[in-house]
């Protein structure tokens, strides 16, 4: 897989904005137990070396000790490492993009999941013309748009102009 053009760091710090930070375990707004960035603990939950890495003996011991902001941002960068490699599969088209433009759709992906951003078909094609007006104008105009507001209209400039402008 080709390597993706932003830092990590910036990435992270996008999404802790976007999605926040948690260090233990509650309740999305459908009812899910999370922790972190947004990790799922009932679909993702975390995988033996996971738990291993971070020193808990089981799931248990996160339910009970929640984790350290390390131990989240370990978490969040195997989540994008995932996240990456979806978006590569589906849409190898990422890698020519800048790093900006990147950032909007792993962070996209990373909220919607691929099987819903795929549905994006209108933006998808905008992107692969290099028409990134009209793919801005099209996450916009979409359901997630209406629902994470001001996350929707940031990451709708940051493709539109190729930069990150000021909140």
């Amino acid at each position: 897989m080709t390597e993706m053009k932003y830092r990590n760091s910036d990435l992270i710090q996008q999404l802790i904005e976007h999605e926040g930070l948690r260090l233990d375990v509650y309740k999305d707004s459908l009812g899910i137990p999370t922790i972190g960035v947004g990790r799922n603990l009932r679909d993702r939950g975390l995988s033996k070396k996971e738990l291993t890495d971070c020193g808990f003996r089981d799931i248990l011991d996160v339910w009970e000790f929640g984790l350290t902001r390390q131990q989240a941002e370990y978490l969040l960068l195997n989540d994008i490492k995932i996240v990456e490699m979806e978006l590569s599969k589906t849409h190898p088209c990422i890698h020519g993009l800048d790093s900006v433009r990147q950032r909007v759709l792993v962070d996209m992906a990373f909220n919607l999941g691929m099987p819903r951003l795929n549905q994006f078909k209108k933006m998808w094609a905008a992107i692969h013309n290099n028409d990134f007006i009209t793919a801005a104008k099209e996450m916009l105009d979409s359901r997630w748009a209406t629902q994470v507001g001001n996350r929707a209209k940031r990451l709708a400039k940051a493709m539109e102009c190729g930069k990150w402008l000021e909140n």
